[in-house]
């Protein structure tokens, strides 16, 4: 398909008498009802309008590309004007604009029409291009114009593929483009950073992030590989993937008019390294994960995004507590004075947000954006708990539950992809907005109904052995539960220890609270008997891991194990051992003194809310002596390992 496909003859103007924006925006609205490529003007004219109040589509130069996406286009189409005088367009550079193109873009799935548009907007960054079509005299020139320039552009594209790759870069740069809308400003911006990359002999990819998906995705080898990223965007991107590289965060904006002093800044080195807080998100690679690493996977994305909500709202809770006044009412204690009841109100709220994430963001793991919202439905009743005979909450099914509604509401909605697919492509637009919602909505509120019974009955068996068990039995957890918290450090074992915490956090009791801190303190151990052993047993480490020992000290309070990952990745027959000794002894003896927690995270910083402070430190320092005294005996001198 050609630009000039979408642009007819009777859809051009030239020389338009338009003496303002809204002027201008009415004249090619009608131009495309002229055309046929609308079915309801108003409406589409709202859409554009809304898109202008985002920020003005004039790019500068000159040039203005208003665009919409919209249920009144019949089908795909342009309109152009030419206003030799010039508008005051709100332009980007202040400038008049004089060359208008106006996209209208129907509102369903993308289609080959994206790519045609796409292709204007970066023919539109040569300005002897621009200059040719405003000097048109009429609507036929206008468009042999336009064939002429996609001609050489397309042929230009040829050449470039079939050339020899170059062996030799200054440089190696990648970007992200992305705008609101993915249909004009994406592309520009990528073009302009393309083309005077290639005038500076610098090798770049730009990933363009348009509305009908992105384009040239970057690799994790070219990321990797790359001495610099440019992201150049006006709306939230996955930013997990360039966590440690060198970035230039700007806009699209500065992407289109400024592409040299971006560019400039990437090979000089006026960067930032860019760390990501959240979870980065990995090249999938399906045929090679067995499915226990998808299923792991799937539930790290729950854990991750439930977390800020679990630590903010347990935090709050237990300051609650620790204002409170227990002799007032103890059966209302945390609520009986109004500061307390306050804390707790606001950490409850947060509190109960945790299982609607969780299911919620493992179903989007699996289902993409689609499963959000049947995760989210299944995690809440799965927290109050719907049966059919009350679906007002009966048995909540609780951690449990939500796993299973997250997992079932994920592979609910890939269920009715794959039904959908069947479907006409005319509906294409409904399936994300109503069919996957309403019908995703409706098969979880059943599963969940029949389940929460189920997995409720197992939650209430679960915690009536968990308080019912001897004192030697809960030791013996702890110190079980304390020790995977060091066999792996952040691997599997480590994250299904964490996992039992939070589900155990989320019975809000003693037993819960007491397993939570048996298992910070065994994730806090392995790095600080690390830094203590390179101290006492100086002669163990190399003059390098001594260096870095003492660091871990402040990991290790952090509650951040995998501190202590590179010294077990050099030794791991004779550290992991010892550090799981020390973890086990301390999450055995934070049991043994009935030490609570209703925090998850937080190491150090959380212990003023810490139920028997005072011998949660002991359990602590034992453990890291211990693991300590055991990398003495076991770890041989440096020269020897």
């Amino acid at each position: 398909m050609k630009i000039t496909d979408l642009l007819k003859k009777d859809g051009i103007e030239l020389n338009c008498p338009a003496a303002d924006q809204l002027a201008a925006i009415d004249r090619m609205i009608e131009l495309h009802t002229k055309v046929g490529n609308l079915t309801d003007a108003a409406k589409f004219k709202e859409a554009i309008l809304a898109r202008e109040e985002k920020g003005s589509t004039a790019i500068g130069m000159g040039i203005a590309v208003p665009h919409g996406k919209s249920a009144a286009v019949a089908k795909a189409g342009l309109t152009a004007l030419t206003i030799p005088s010039g508008i005051d367009y709100k332009s980007l550079d202040g400038s008049p604009s004089k060359l208008f193109f106006m996209i209208a873009a129907p509102d369903t799935a993308a289609d080959t029409h994206l790519e045609v548009l796409s292709k204007l907007m970066t023919l539109l960054m040569d300005q002897s291009f621009t200059k040719k079509l405003l000097d048109a005299k009429t609507p036929e020139e206008f468009l042999q114009i336009i064939d002429d320039k996609e001609a050489e552009k397309d042929n230009a594209t040829a050449t470039k593929d079939a050339a020899p790759v170059k062996t030799k870069q200054i440089k190696k740069l990648v970007g992200v483009t992305a705008c609101p809308t993915g249909i004009a400003h994406t592309f520009m911006a990528a073009e302009a950073l393309e083309l005077k990359a290639k005038e500076l002999g610098i090798d770049i990819k730009v990933e363009k992030d348009g509305s009908g998906g992105a384009k040239d995705v970057l690799t994790d080898a070219e990321i990797a590989a790359a001495d610099a990223v440019i992201i150049a965007c006006d709306k939230n991107i996955d930013m997990g993937r360039f966590d440690g590289k060198d970035v230039i965060i700007t806009s699209t904006k500065e992407a289109i008019h400024s592409p040299e002093a971006l560019i400039q800044k990437a090979t000089t080195g006026e960067t930032t390294v860019y760390h990501h807080t959240g979870a980065v998100k990995k090249e999938a690679a399906a045929s090679n994960e067995s499915a226990g690493r998808k299923a792991y996977k799937h539930l790290m994305n729950g854990v991750s995004h439930m977390l800020p909500f679990v630590i903010g709202g347990g935090i709050l809770i237990a300051i609650a507590f620790l204002l409170d006044d227990y002799s007032i009412d103890p059966s209302n204690f945390g609520s009986n004075t109004p500061v307390a009841a306050w804390f707790k109100s606001i950490g409850g709220a947060a509190f109960g947000f945790m299982l609607p994430i969780l299911a919620g963001f493992i179903a989007q793991s699996i289902a993409d954006r689609p499963g959000l919202a049947v995760g989210f439905v299944g995690g809440y009743l799965a927290s109050t708990g719907a049966t059919f005979a009350s679906p007002g909450g009966d048995v909540p099914s609780a951690f449990l539950g939500a796993l299973v509604a997250g997992f079932l509401g994920g592979y609910i909605v890939l269920g009715l992809r794959k039904i959908c697919d069947k479907l006409p492509d005319a509906l294409e637009g409904i399936k994300p907005v109503l069919i996957y919602p309403l019908v995703g909505t409706l098969i979880i509120g059943v599963v969940m109904c029949l389940l929460n019974p189920i997995v409720g009955a197992l939650n209430a068996w679960i915690a009536g052995v968990l308080t019912g068990m001897s004192s030697g039995s809960i030791i013996i957890l702890g110190a079980l539960l304390g020790a995977m918290m060091a066999t792996d450090m952040g691997g599997p074992l480590n994250k299904a220890a964490y996992a039992f915490g939070l589900a155990s956090l989320a019975n809000q009791n003693e037993t819960g609270y007491m397993i939570m801190a048996a298992i910070m303190v065994g994730g806090m151990v392995p790095p600080i008997a690390i830094a203590l052993a390179t101290i006492v047993f100086k002669k163990k480490f190399t003059e390098a891991e001594r260096k870095s020992g003492p660091v871990n000290f402040i990991m290790g309070l952090s509650f951040i194990t995998e501190g202590a990952i590179p010294f077990a990745a050099a030794d791991p027959a004779r550290v992991i051992p010892s550090l799981l000794i020390g973890s086990g002894v301390a999450g055995a003896l934070s049991m043994a003194f009935k030490c609570t927690l209703m925090a998850p995270h937080g190491g150090i910083f959380v212990f003023p809310v810490v139920g028997n402070v005072a011998m949660y430190l002991v359990a602590l320092v034992a453990g890291s002596v211990v693991g300590c005294i055991m990398l003495g005996i076991l770890k041989k001198d440096a020269q020897e390992v």
